[in-house]
Formats: C-alpha cells, structure tokens, sequence
C-alpha cells in the first residue's frame, strides 16, 4: 500500500504486507514498483481506493507497462473526460441536467447565456469539488473565469443547469464486468448542489418512492456495464419532479464505501478488490442495501478552526470527516449523527428562521409547527415573520443587522437564540447573514444552512422528546 497521508487514521498496518507513506506522484510510485518487481512478479496495480489522485496516474502508469487491476484507464478516462462521458449518456439515453462545455472564455458565456442561470460550473477531473460553483448571474461567471480556472482546450469546463430543489442521491455498486451489485443507495439530506461530501445521507432512502429506486438500480446497471467497470463505482444522480438525472460516475471508491460498508454490514471494499484481481462476483455472499432500519451520515465540518471562513455549504468539499447514526427511526438516526458530529441540539429555548422565498414551502411551515409545538418561541426576520404569521406559526419579528439595533446578532450574542436555521441565495444575501453564522459558529449555537437539513432538524428534536434514544454495539446493528 502506498500512502501519501502519514497522519490519516484508515491505514491500518495489519492490512498491507509493505505500507509506503511516498508521496502520489508518477516518479515516486514508479520507483516504488522498480523495488516491489526485484521481490517478484507485480501482477498488477489497484488506483480504485484513494479517491481522484491515483486515478489521474493510471494512464502513465499503464504506458509503461504497469498492469492496472480493475477497470481499465480508457474507461477511467471516459468517465472522466466530461465530452466522451456526455456522448456516453446521450447513447444510453439517460437525462442529464441542461448543460454544455466550454473550451474557452467566449464559449463558457455563450453556454450560459443558452442554458440560463443558475448553473453549476465543474472543470474536468477536479479532486473533492475543487473550483466547482454555482453560478447565479454573468458578472459572477466573469469573476469566476478570471479567478477560478482557465478555460481552455486542454481543460474544458461543464456548465450544468442548476436542479434548485432537487434531492441528490449517491449509488455505490461493485461490477464484475458481467454482473452488476448495488452496495447502497443513499439520499442526500440536503439538496442538490451541496458537495456529497458534505451532506448528510440516509441508507436506505427515507422519502423516495419504489419506482425511483428501481429506475436508479437500472440506471447503475446500464452504466457499470457501458463503461466496462470492473471493481467499484460511484454514480451520483438528482431527482427532481419524478425525473432522474445523471449528476457524475466515478470508477472507483468512493468516500461513501466505508459507511455503507458498516450500515449494511458488508465488506464491500474486500469483495471490491477481489473481483479488480479476478474473481466473478457470484462467489460472494451479497448484501441486499435495503436494510431495516436508518443509518444516517453526517459531516464533520472544520470551521471552528479557520476564523472568518463562511459556513454555508455549496459544491466544493469541505468537511474532514464523517460519523454516523442508526436507528430503526429515521429521525432517532439523524439525531444520532448530529450528536456523533457534536451538535447538540436543544429541547428548549428559541428558534431563529430566516429562509429565502424558494424554501417558504409546507416542509418549512411543518418545521416551525413542530418547534412550536414543542414550546419553542421563533425570532424571524422580515420577510419570514410575515410568511410565519400568515400561515398561522406565531412568531417575533427581528432586525437583520444592517437594519438596526437590537439586530438578530445581537439577541444571539445575548444568548436569547438556542438554534439557527438560516437558507440564503444570492451573493448579496449571503453576505449580509455572514456574520449570523459566524456567532453561531463561535458560540456553539446549533446552526443549519439548508431547508432540508432544517427540518430533518425539527423532527428529529421532536422524535428525541417523544422516544427513547437507543443505543447498541455496531456488530449488532444491522
């Protein structure tokens, strides 16, 4: 095993005969090979199980002769490469958000122009959501064409129609280039647009219906076998109005392998690299991923340690870790990864709403009912006030801060405000609630930036209230 990451806690020195800490690099993994093939045959190499980084390396390595173990590098590449993808899923007839790719400057604002705002601007093999944003309106796409990255024939960039409100979903499957197996199927908690890796899931999915699981099983089969994957494979699709639509396909394991490993309590990885080394996946005992209860995923986010760093989530990742919660209740299971996070949310006090118009919808009004219920007095701003009060949810209206004293971050800073549940949309707006979130973040006040995770929030406080938080031993819960 080559590890470029002495500090990660994953290796474990039981797991490899030799365990390299060098660094990813072309040179330094060849020289190691040099050194592995003096003590024997190198029957091959596996770039399936560290992310982006050694999938950028299999094409040079294959060039000099280095057996790659699994899905080949030109299907590595077709997944990769957005224009062979793109003609990909146009073949198989598959739905894809509105999109177009730009090779140069003119090009990408010519696109948007044609596709229309919002959209989701995503460069070709980017690393966890690197330089991926969403872009409202053409002065922010000229600034991000200036700062972000350069558009060119060498490194062209997707524009996708951004799905506002849709529910993202990720699918990891192991195929044997015959046989396909769906490990799990997990939707996201908050919608489309915030980075996978940042956004809380549930396995299996609590709110989608039987029709749209058994159209993304057909879609990860047609797929897995279009790109001749042999190991593991990670899709990400959105739905949005009954409609599936195909997001990204990643060849490789995903960071998700580990939590559906556990939740389903299948080695997945293990049977993973045993067919990459051969074996048909008809040998293995497989798991069906719809279990019987929830396990729930939840982001662990570093904010707290880099002072004047925004905390509203989008589409490049920026969590550093992950726990998890399971219970045969889905909101017990959400409750649980929270408090795993270590966030604590609380049983009394008062809620702060502030949502944009997009969010003013029946989930929120049922998420300031509940707290309502529950005893909870709600502080909302202007515009939420208003929308509160005509549909019946008593609540006080506050100041945002620009508008005066006493402002919302000053009933925070008075310690009057338990909970903060606060979507924003354009720059503006955003700008104007930072400082909300940073209170929040440095007083420990439970926050949430998303409708979504708002009120999965809401019924989680009421399903803690209302039962009995169980604990048991992972080997047993499942």
């Amino acid at each position: 095993m080559i590890n470029c990451n002495p500090e990660t806690v994953s290796t474990d020195y039981d797991t490899s005969d030799r365990l390299y800490f060098e660094p990813l690099s072309f040179e330094h993994v060849m020289e190691i090979l040099r050194v592995e093939q003096e003590n024997g045959t190198l029957h091959g190499v596996i770039v399936q199980f560290g992310g982006q980084t050694p999938l950028k390396l299999a094409n040079a390595l294959h060039d000099e002769g280095i057996p790659i173990l699994g899905t080949t590098p030109d299907a590595i590449d077709l997944a990769e490469d957005r224009e062979r993808f793109q003609q990909l899923v146009q073949s198989l007839d598959l739905m894809q958000p509105k999109n177009g790719i730009a090779h140069s400057d003119a090009e990408a604002m010519a696109i948007a122009d044609e596709v229309g705002y919002p959209l989701v601007i995503r460069p070709s093999y980017v690393l966890g959501g690197r330089a991926m944003e969403i872009v409202r309106d053409t002065p922010q796409l000229e600034r991000y064409i200036k700062e972000a990255v350069v558009v060119s024939g060498d490194s062209p960039v997707l524009l996708d129609s951004y799905l506002a409100g849709a529910i993202e979903i990720d699918v990891d499957a192991i195929c044997d280039g015959e046989t396909v197996h769906v490990a799990g199927i997990m939707q996201h908690i908050e919608e489309a647009g915030v980075h996978s890796g940042d956004s809380a899931c549930s396995l299996p999915p609590y709110s989608l219906s039987a029709e749209i699981i058994t159209e993304l099983h057909r879609q990860t089969k047609l797929l897995a076998l279009a790109l001749n994957v042999v190991g593991l494979m990670n899709i990400q699709f959105a739905v949005k109005d009954g409609d599936v639509y195909l997001i990204e396909v990643n060849p490789r394991a995903s960071r998700t392998v580990p939590f559906v490993a556990k939740a389903v309590n299948s080695p997945i990885a293990s049977i993973a690299a045993r067919v990459m080394a051969g074996e048909k996946l008809s040998a293995f005992d497989l798991v069906d991923p719809n279990i019987d209860s929830f396990a729930v995923k939840e982001a662990v986010l570093p904010f707290a340690r880099f002072p004047g760093v925004d905390t509203v989530l989008g589409p490049e990742m920026r969590s550093t870790g992950e726990v998890m919660g399971s219970d045969k209740n889905f909101h017990l299971a959400f409750l649980k990864a929270q408090m795993g996070a270590g966030t604590s949310l609380p049983t009394e006090g008062n809620v702060f709403i502030s949502i944009k118009d997009f969010d003013k919808t029946p989930m929120m009004l049922e998420a300031a009912q509940v707290l309502t219920e529950m005893g909870f007095g709600i502080f909302a701003t202007g515009g939420t006030a208003a929308w509160l009060n005509e549909n019946g949810v008593s609540c006080e209206k506050v100041l945002k801060v620009y508008e005066g004293r006493p402002s919302i971050v000053d009933r925070m800073k008075d310690g009057d405000i338990h909970l903060v549940m606060n979507t924003t949309e354009s720059m503006q707006a955003v700008n104007d609630s930072r400082e909300i979130r940073s209170v929040a973040l440095y007083d420990k006040i439970p926050y949430f930036t998303t409708a979504a995770a708002s009120h999965a929030a809401a019924l989680a406080m009421k399903a803690a209230v209302q039962g009995v938080i169980g604990v048991k031993s992972l080997q047993n819960a499942s």
